[in-house]
């Protein structure tokens, strides 16, 4: 008796196999188009990130940043406060809040502190056109330059209210987009301990942190030079935005910490 196949069970393998071999075109097909069109993508829709954080490795470096857009009544304090640190921070400064206070734009500057774009007058970024952000981030650009004659290169969105839009009309001005890492919270008036002990103790204070102040607030003065004492005594010494973030060739992850592309 043969135990070869009959001439049904061949026409079954040979349709499983013509089956096989169409489902592996079918989604090798597929995987191309699919891997062609994220290809053609702007970075807006693939959900590119603003700079929470970076990574350095062992470092312990962290990046101090204040938000511009109240008083001045601390500001010569703080400048004073940071010289005592050896800190360079970065002032967001709006458009509007320079054009009331020159001679703050001139002493942040002139005390070699790095000036970031916070929008010309502090709008919700995402509620406006793509137009109106352009306006917004080159409006505060051009009052900055003819106050100090430099350019700029960090924008942060009023309020923190981003989405893809808003990183790509930055971009396309020539700005990174810059958030944070660790909030002080200072802005909730919780008193001077809260706002020292919430930064210092933070789960997400880590070398390459972003920390988060803001000027003209009741009790960041006051709680500023215990604040930075604090870091120094966990170790950690501070490293100006200019110098933290990656320029080229970076990647950035699904936290906003961003990294060297491998």
């Amino acid at each position: 008796m043969s135990n070869a196949p009959s001439f049904d069970e061949l026409s079954v393998r040979f349709m499983k196999a013509l089956i096989i071999l169409l489902l592996v075109f079918v989604l090798g097909y597929s995987y191309i188009n699919q891997s062609q069109y994220y290809e053609t993508l702007s970075p807006s829709i693939l959900h590119e990130l603003p700079i929470y954080s970076v990574d350095i490795g062992e470092e312990k470096k962290v990046c101090i940043t204040f938000d511009s857009a109240w008083g001045t009544e601390d500001l010569q304090d703080i400048l004073s406060i940071l010289n005592k640190h050896r800190c360079t921070a970065a002032f967001f400064v709006t458009g509007d809040w320079a054009k009331k206070n020159p001679d703050a734009i001139k002493s942040i500057s002139e005390a070699g502190h790095i000036i970031g774009n916070h929008g010309d007058n502090h709008k919700h970024m995402t509620q406006i056109s793509d137009e109106e952000m352009i306006t917004e981030i080159r409006g505060c650009h051009d009052i900055i330059k003819t106050l100090t004659g430099r350019d700029m290169a960090f924008f942060r969105a009023p309020y923190g209210d981003y989405n893809d839009a808003v990183v790509d009309a930055a971009k396309k001005c020539g700005y990174y987009t810059i958030q944070w890492s660790v909030d002080s919270l200072d802005w909730k008036d919780y008193g001077t301990d809260s706002i020292i002990k919430t930064v210092c103790e933070h789960k997400s204070l880590t070398g390459g942190a972003i920390i988060l102040l803001h000027n003209g607030s009741t009790y960041t003065k006051d709680a500023l030079d215990a604040l930075l004492t604090g870091l120094e005594q966990q170790g950690y010494s501070f490293i100006s935005l200019e110098n933290l973030i990656i320029k080229e060739h970076y990647d950035i992850d699904h936290t906003g910490k961003q990294f060297p592309k491998k």
